[in-house]
């Protein structure tokens, strides 16, 4: 009788604790937001300040030459183009409803050739109002969705201050973080889990580095090409925007593509079509040439799994959630592969090989050792 109270009343401790952690864990829901951008900075920039330690520095003093570094190549690249890009942004969202107005016509005029005996069709076909509306009303969904994911702690800009601050620390102190979190566990969990962490950060980090890379040569190229294609007014703002939706897999070549074919659909004639042609060819080069040599395996699952994290990433933290979630959904599909999935093949390889051990093998022979050796004659 007594042992089924404290059961129950264990029962009870261990459910009063769960519920009073999912409420402190949603209440540092914002911080935990930062702490997630941190681990997958770190896991990025490790490998250069390994190899800067190389040179017989002191840790702490490589990651801070490999952030200054980094810091300083991404104010040289914003005093370069920078300007640029918010000037061609800007206007480009200055005439963004002349835009839309020219897309309505042409739309309106292409149904009323296919409907010229209904042209009521047109307005049950294809309502821009409507469509103008639910496109702004998302995307500003998105975009609060977005900084709030952040800002719950002390607004978006610091909350990214925080998160390099915070990924610095963890590149330069990364053996004692480990031990003290691993030691959490008892024997011999510690050990398997502290195995994984090297090739945790490296998945991470290759995800993170490799879209990072795909996404610049991708940038130049769409910029390249709209300047060739003579939308040189906006290609830098345009060829900017590709390269940071890009980021985002699956999605985001599409939501980079559109502003473009908006501007391109505006000016008139073939150059929509020369455009469309630019990003299937830029998308075509991300999927069989830089994908499998910048990128590869690093992600080690399956593609649809991949767009389950990017849309679950953007349902829960908006765009911040579809570029942090594939890179923990990669380093989580190593912890499943190295403690399960593969423990679990051996074994069921050594039952295999067991049962076939003890099936009946017909007829044994009789071993040479166990022959009589016959004896010479003396």
């Amino acid at each position: 009788m007594s042992q089924q109270r404290s059961i129950s009343l264990s029962t009870l401790i261990l459910l009063i604790a769960a519920v009073v952690g999912t409420l402190l864990l949603w209440q540092l829901r914002s911080l935990l937001v930062v702490l997630m951008i941190a681990v997958v900075l770190a896991a990025a920039v490790v490998p250069v300040i390994n190899w800067a330690e190389g040179f017989r520095l002191p840790r702490w003093l490589a990651v801070i030459l490999v952030y200054a570094g980094i810091l300083a190549g991404f104010i040289g690249v914003g005093l370069l183009i920078g300007p640029a890009v918010v000037e061609q942004i800007e206007l480009l969202i200055r005439q963004f409803p002349l835009y839309a107005e020219n897309l309505r016509l042409f739309y309106q005029d292409w149904i009323a050739r296919l409907t010229a005996t209904r042209p009521e069709l047109v307005g049950e076909l294809f309502d821009p109002e409507a469509l103008t509306t639910w496109l702004i009303r998302s995307s500003q969904q998105l975009a609060l969705k977005s900084y709030s994911a952040t800002t719950g702690l002390v607004g978006g800009f610091f909350s990214l201050i925080l998160a390099v601050l915070l990924s610095g620390y963890m590149a330069a102190d990364s053996k004692t973080l480990i031990q003290g979190l691993v030691g959490l566990f008892p024997r011999p969990w510690d050990i398997r889990l502290a195995a994984q962490v090297t090739p945790i950060g490296h998945r991470m980090g290759s995800y993170i580095r490799g879209r990072l890379l795909v996404s610049l040569v991708l940038s130049v190229a769409v910029t390249i090409g709209l300047s060739g294609l003579g939308l040189s007014q906006f290609a830098i703002g345009l060829g900017a925007i590709a390269g940071v939706t890009n980021l985002i897999p699956f999605l985001g070549p599409i939501l980079g593509a559109v502003p473009a074919l908006i501007v391109a659909l505006s000016q008139g004639g073939w150059l929509v079509l020369w455009v469309l042609i630019l990003f299937l060819l830029a998308q075509s080069l991300e999927t069989y040439v830089l994908d499998p040599l910048l990128v590869g395996s690093s992600v080690g699952i399956h593609p649809l799994y991949q767009l389950l994290a990017v849309l679950g990433g953007t349902q829960v933290l908006g765009l911040i959630g579809a570029l942090i979630v594939p890179p923990w959904v990669a380093g989580m599909a190593v912890l499943i592969e190295n403690l399960y999935l593969r423990p679990k093949s051996i074994v069921e390889k050594r039952a295999a090989n067991g049962a076939r051990l003890t099936q009946p093998s017909g007829i044994q022979k009789i071993a040479p050792s166990a022959q009589p050796t016959p004896r010479l004659p003396s």
